[in-house]
């Protein structure tokens, strides 16, 4: 049985490699592409992100979370499994020049997933039908830290990276599957599963949020009825298809505006508003500033 003295110090381990390469406040990805570091000198603003497949240890700090109307306290030796891609606000709320916020980062790809699952025994694959969690966050085992070592520390042989890597990935993988965050993991490739319809629905959304929405249309491509649909996409997601496509709409204006200089009224329209009047409205609700001044906002924090 694993202690927590040992645990902590696995967790004290794993944030010194890391360290190595987040030395300053920001976010580095690796070169393994779907492996990023994440370093924090001080608590943050509130910032709007989407959070995608993926798996996170917070290795120093704490971190606060948000999706819909649930708030997630995530704290130092903890793991956070995100199933489907997710509009969050979130902001640190524990870090130092001393102590700073470090966490790590794995971008998960379905189709591994599939497949370890596709391999794995029939007897533990028995899932719920009433799982909805697209966010969950645990206690992080010892294994998974170790097998998160082993990952980073491949980055000091390039020439391994390419061989090394997806060995290492389906290690990480089953051992998800196989810990506390197993179930909701197994949920989302469940053919059939409420998740996996949803999930569908969600990458669809992702591709096509320009586009008009209605909700027979996203009903019928989960096959439910829309009353089911809203149901399920809530309970999965934290808030409405609608709700949704508005985060993401907004999202990627503010992107078009801060990295490609846009101005508002034209972000409006490229995201799918037809009015820059509402545009500007429902981006002052969700940011807390009109687009203009939120800009300048961001500008003058670099």
């Amino acid at each position: 049985m694993v202690t927590s003295v040992e645990r902590n110090t696995k967790t004290d381990q794993l944030a010194e490699i890391v360290t190595r390469f987040a030395e300053r406040s920001g976010d580095y990805v690796s070169a393994i592409p779907q492996l990023s570091f994440h370093s924090r000198m001080s608590p943050t603003e509130s910032t709007h992100c989407i959070y995608n497949l993926g798996i996170g240890i917070i290795l120093q700090g704490q971190k606060e979370v948000v999706i819909g109307e649930q708030v997630y306290q995530c704290y130092e030796g903890q793991s956070m499994l995100t199933t489907i891609d997710l509009p969050v606000t979130s902001h640190i709320v524990k870090a130092s020049p001393q102590q700073p916020f470090l966490a790590v980062l794995l971008l998960l790809d379905i189709q591994a997933i599939s497949q370890v699952v596709a391999d794995m025994p029939l007897e533990t694959l028995d899932v719920a039908d009433d799982i909805h969690r697209s966010f969950t966050v645990e206690s992080v085992d010892t294994p998974l830290i170790d097998a998160f070592s082993r990952l980073i520390n491949v980055l000091d042989e390039p020439t391994m990276i390419p061989h090394l890597t997806p060995l290492i990935e389906k290690e990480i993988i089953v051992r998800i599957l196989n810990g506390p965050h197993g179930v909701y993991l197994r949920q989302l490739v469940k053919a059939g599963s409420a998740n996996q319809k949803i999930h569908q629905v969600v990458n669809w959304l992702k591709h096509n949020y320009i586009q008009p929405i209605r909700m027979d249309d996203l009903a019928n491509q989960a096959f439910m009825s829309p009353s089911t649909f809203r149901q399920h996409f809530r309970a999965v997601t934290g808030m409405s298809p609608l709700q949704y496509q508005k985060q993401l709409r907004l999202q990627e204006a503010r992107h078009l505006m801060f990295n490609q200089n846009v101005d508002a009224g034209r972000a409006a329209g490229l995201v799918g508003y037809e009015s820059a009047s509402q545009f500007s409205r429902e981006y002052s609700r969700l940011f807390g500033e009109s687009p203009q001044r939120d800009i300048q906002r961001m500008r003058q924090g670099l």
